[in-house]
């Protein structure tokens, strides 16, 4: 990633990345694409009407220049109508994103989008970077085009080059997490795992503690080793730590680590089952975001938890009516063994709070009710304290990732009641499943701190076709929102 100053259509590459937004006349050119019309001698809106392009969002075009440019292609995208204030910074990512992703196989672009502000630059580049991935470390037919190989970004904004740094930094950790979820459970048990933050953890000057099968069980983590002791991949539990000498606040992520969700003995239909590979998704995201915190210097002290297991059904996995006894104290009655995020999260959400938190941010996969109420794209946020609740809503949304605040209601906490252990692990009705799922964790979380719950069941992966920075598969999502908390929280 650079940045560039200069006029974009004077610039040797391969492709030039342009702004166009609809309008009742047509097609026009958008900041950033200064002296495109005058290079195809006044006539690129007839051009590009021509190939049927009116400039709706993530309307893709692509115009080749004939030697009217040094680039040899002009990849036209939408902006949709012109805004009347400032570019919504989410139209930039898309836009960028979406326009990187048709350059496969492409050896550079540049990217002439609107970039006026500090904020505008990173938007596109972080957008460009997010939309220039692939996943084809397991393709062996030849049709393995990598991404995009550079690309420059063009403005004169004071900040840009700081701005391209930040972009820089949190798209390489968001492609490190979409590499996670996208890795076959075959190469990614829970020790495997393990091994991979104890050294990108290491690299970023992160502490790096794990604790094995044999010291879970040692130290009362009933959750996570009844989950995992069906599998002959044994469970581990990871300490991340960040320290900044300014930092006056402590935060603490937990993720839920599921390896591969076979449902257990609760086993899950072959069509629900194929995907579980992205059920660590939310482990993956405190990885991404505790790397990105350190490497970054955000003047927070961070901890970050990573609850790994892989839930398989054998002669030694726990069994439905079984009572597990969690590192809280609590017991909790086990009614469905495909219920066992939360379980993993609550041994996590434990131990965090013993770091005096100021606050505690789990993120899971936790169930299908998330998608049920809020569809594939949109997060579910619980938690104790609504000011939280919205905070980090807000957060995810000005950083483009859709969430949306859910009650935690009282009424839905007698369906968890047992008649053998303090709690049950699931409600006997479906309905409301996604916030009993909240209310059971909120029964885990010490008094006096504050906590959210994310369930991104749906966001994570991405079964449809791409979409904006969005590739299929992995998605990272929620990364950025966990790395946007952290910077709320810094300093004073």
């Amino acid at each position: 990633m650079r940045l560039n100053a200069s006029q974009s259509v004077s610039i040797e590459t391969d492709a030039l990345i342009v702004g166009i937004h609809a309008s009742p006349e047509g097609p026009r050119t958008a900041p950033g694409a200064d002296g495109l019309d005058q290079a195809f001698d006044g006539r690129l809106a007839e051009i590009l009407t021509t190939v049927g392009f009116a400039g709706k969002a993530e309307e893709i075009a692509k115009i080749p220049t004939l030697g009217a440019l040094p680039a040899p292609v002009v990849i036209a995208v939408g902006l949709g109508a012109a805004p009347e204030g400032d570019y919504e910074l989410e139209t930039l990512r898309r836009a960028a994103g979406a326009a990187a992703r048709t350059l496969a196989g492409t050896a550079s672009a540049v990217l002439a989008l609107p970039a006026a502000t500090a904020e505008q630059a990173e938007a596109v580049a972080t957008g460009g970077l997010l939309g220039a991935y692939g996943f084809s470390k397991y393709r062996t037919n030849g049709d393995k085009k990598a991404p995009v190989g550079e690309l420059v970004v063009t403005s004169a904004a004071a900040g840009a080059e700081e701005a391209l740094q930040r972009a820089t930094t949190v798209a390489g950790v968001v492609g490190l997490v979409r590499d996670l979820v996208n890795t076959p459970p075959s190469d990614l048990w829970p020790g495997k795992f393990a091994e991979i933050a104890q050294e990108v953890g290491g690299e970023a000057g992160l502490s790096v503690d794990v604790l094995d099968d044999s010291e879970l069980r040692e130290h009362g983590y009933g959750g996570i080793v009844g989950v995992g002791q069906g599998s002959v991949n044994p469970p581990r539990l990871v300490r991340l730590g960040y320290r900044h000498p300014d930092a006056t606040r402590t935060i603490a992520f937990v993720g839920k680590g599921i390896t591969f969700d076979s449902g257990g003995l609760s086993l899950k239909p072959a069509a629900s089952m194929d995907w579980m590979k992205s059920d660590m998704g939310g482990a993956a995201a405190v990885l991404g975001a505790l790397l990105a915190v350190s490497r970054l210097g955000v003047a927070v002290n961070a901890v970050g938890y990573l609850c790994l297991a892989e839930n398989m059904p054998s002669g030694s996995a726990q069994r439905p009516s079984d009572v597990l006894h969690t590192y809280s104290g609590k017991t909790v009655e086990v009614l469905d063994t495909d219920a066992e995020g939360r379980l993993v999260l609550v041994d996590g959400i434990a131990r965090a709070a013993e770091d005096s938190p100021d606050l505690i941010v789990d993120v899971a996969t936790l169930t299908g009710a998330q998608i049920v109420a809020l569809g594939w794209r949109t997060a579910g946020v619980m938690s104790n304290d609504d000011a939280l609740r919205e905070e980090v809503v807000e957060i995810a949304g000005g950083l483009g990732e859709s969430a949306w605040g859910m009650p935690l209601p009282e009424e839905l906490r007698k369906g968890l009641d047992s008649p053998v252990a303090d709690i049950a692990n699931l409600q006997p009705e479906r309905w409301g499943s996604m916030l009993a799922a909240g209310i059971f964790l909120r029964e885990f979380v010490p008094d006096g701190i504050r906590w959210a719950h994310v369930d991104m069941a749906g966001p994570a992966f991405n079964k449809g076709e791409p979409h904006g920075y969005t590739p299929k598969g992995g998605t990272g999502a929620i990364t950025r929102t966990l790395i946007g908390i952290a910077e709320r929280y810094a300093g004073n």
